[in-house]
């Protein structure tokens, strides 16, 4: 699912306030300056795959003649290579 970058900080703000309030965690920092590092990191993390599939679309530009001919099937051909990248590199998405 794609998140819309406006909605990142209120996850990341809810997130923390229900962590806090179910007291699963004890912040030693501000508040605000949680939410901003949290607010980083999911960022952070969904940039990732968009990173992961530009790679995957310049690999398989080498094969646009192909595809366009019909010869190679490009959704089936983009899943698989990006299944191989995030594996290779260990990647959770």
């Amino acid at each position: 699912m794609r998140v819309p970058k406006g909605w990142i900080s209120v996850l990341a703000k809810e997130i923390i306030k229900g962590l806090c309030e179910k007291k699963l965690v004890d912040l030693n920092k501000p508040e605000e300056e949680v939410v901003r590092s949290t607010d980083k990191l999911i960022l952070d993390e969904l940039m990732a795959e968009d990173i992961i599939n530009k790679e995957v679309r310049e690999m398989l530009s080498e094969y646009d003649t192909q595809i366009e001919r019909g010869n190679l099937d490009y959704r089936r051909l983009f899943e698989l290579t990006k299944r191989k990248l995030v594996r290779e590199r260990d990647i959770i998405l």
